[in-house]
């Protein structure tokens, strides 16, 4: 008998958000966000299952995280609908940590979307338990899904025991934004492929105003977009070959003191929150921001960033050494869907070259098919974005295992205290790994 996972409060946490969100009035069958504008105006109010002259109409829900791919991705939908007019695409946009909640709700219910986003942190959790369709077969009978055409080490993190559980979407690397307008009035050089560890924090140190109306950097508790990179520039690991904690590894804390110190120096504001970050850009209140490939859309939309900002590589530690997260995203099928053969219509459409040219054109994601990248470049012309792809060269996987979620957050509880200095960064880092390896020692 297959496993299934046992998340009861979130479906109850499900079922009150169902309502607040939806109204006594509101068509279920439609997307719960309010973001999802072009959504409600492509059809939403279809039935599930609507017959109409030619035969039935199939509308599959397609689930993602992301309201800035939101656009790029309903005219792919679209695009995909005029060639298959029985298959209609209801995109539901919820921001990440609702996402997660809703899906384990939707898997405690039998009630998943029917294609959705799938991330490293998650897979194990959802392949083991069986609540992901096995894709093996439909990849090997497609005429149209070349797997050797994607990255290994992103079709790697969606194989679970030989089993191909989700396709890679796209890919990301992580990028130095900056404020031309401050470097310009502090006369400072704008950063460059050749700047150092050394070069960034002078940078901030000039940058910075001592009336506190301005800092030089943004250096928040984030792993991916933020101390992960300087981990890894030094050589130091996050989790060992062996999948033991590197939080106390020496070079692991070096990196993180270098990190930390900006805020201990006053040349960074503390900032915990994941949904306030991009604030402290967007309102001018820091010249260096560190920020992934995908939030290229919403930046160039933003009118101050499009006329202030430009990105560049991150860069290398003293020593020379270069590293910047790797990580990508994989479109996924519930393995209960009422229509698989329609929902692997839509997923082998994402996953072939035309639908991986059409995300980097429409400048969605760096697609993850092979030579799809510089389609994602041409696609804007405001940033410098081919620094996203020259990082490929020496980019490093995303750390993670079984329990990427757990231990991240556990970590993240531990580090907080090095960066309000009620610990050392040496004892927040130690009591990261301690944690951080309880977990690992429960994983299979």
């Amino acid at each position: 008998m297959k496993k299934r996972m046992m998340f009861i409060s979130a479906f109850v946490l499900f079922m009150i958000m169902l309502l607040v969100a939806c109204g006594d009035d509101t068509n279920t069958d439609e997307p719960t966000n309010a973001e999802n504008d072009a959504t409600e105006t492509e059809g939403n109010n279809e039935e599930k299952n609507e017959e109409s002259g030619s035969g039935e109409v199939v509308t599959l829900d397609f689930a993602i995280w992301d309201s800035n791919q939101e656009s790029g991705l309903r005219q792919i939908a679209d695009e995909f609908e005029a060639e298959n007019p029985n298959i209609k695409i209801n995109i539901q946009v919820t921001g990440w940590s609702d996402y997660w909640t809703l899906l384990e709700a939707g898997a405690t219910s039998g009630s998943m979307p029917d294609v959705f986003w799938m991330h490293s942190n998650e897979i194990y959790r959802y392949a083991s338990n069986e609540m992901l369709l096995n894709l093996n077969e439909q990849i090997e009978n497609s005429d149209l899904v070349e797997m050797d055409k994607f990255p290994e080490g992103l079709t790697s993190i969606y194989n679970y025991k030989g089993n191909q559980y989700a396709i890679p979407k796209d890919y990301d690397t992580i990028g130095l934004w900056y404020n031309k307008t401050m470097f310009d009035e502090a006369g400072v050089d704008y950063p460059d492929e050749t700047w150092t560890w050394d070069d960034l924090y002078n940078a901030a140190k000039a940058l910075t105003k001592d009336d506190d109306s301005q800092y030089g950097i943004l250096t928040p508790l984030h792993n991916q977009e933020g101390y992960y990179n300087f981990v890894y520039q030094n050589d130091g690991t996050i989790i060992t070959d062996d999948k033991q904690s590197g939080y106390d590894d020496p070079k692991t804390i070096e990196a993180l003191e270098y990190y930390v110190n900006f805020v201990k120096e006053g040349l960074s504001p503390e900032e915990y929150s994941d949904a306030e970050r991009v604030n402290h850009l967007q309102n001018g209140q820091v010249a260096m921001g560190f920020f992934g490939s995908w939030n290229l859309t919403g930046f160039t939309e933003n009118e101050y960033m499009a006329e202030n900002f430009d990105v560049t590589v991150l860069p290398a530690a003293n020593d020379g050494g270069r590293a910047s997260i790797f990580n990508g995203l994989g479109n996924a099928i519930a393995h209960n869907t009422e229509h698989p053969d329609e929902a692997w219509k839509w997923v082998e459409y994402l996953s072939s070259k035309k639908g991986q040219t059409r995300q980097a054109e429409l400048g969605v994601a760096i697609s993850a098919y092979e030579g799809a990248a510089d389609d994602w470049v041409n696609s804007n012309d405001t940033y410098d974005v081919q620094a996203f792809i020259d990082m490929v060269d020496y980019a490093q996987i995303r750390p993670y295992s079984q329990t990427t979620a757990i231990w991240e957050d556990k970590a993240y509880e531990e580090l907080i205290g090095a960066f309000t200095g009620d610990k050392t960064v040496e004892e927040a880092a130690k009591d990261a790994a301690a944690v951080m390896n309880k977990s690992l020692a429960e994983e299979e």
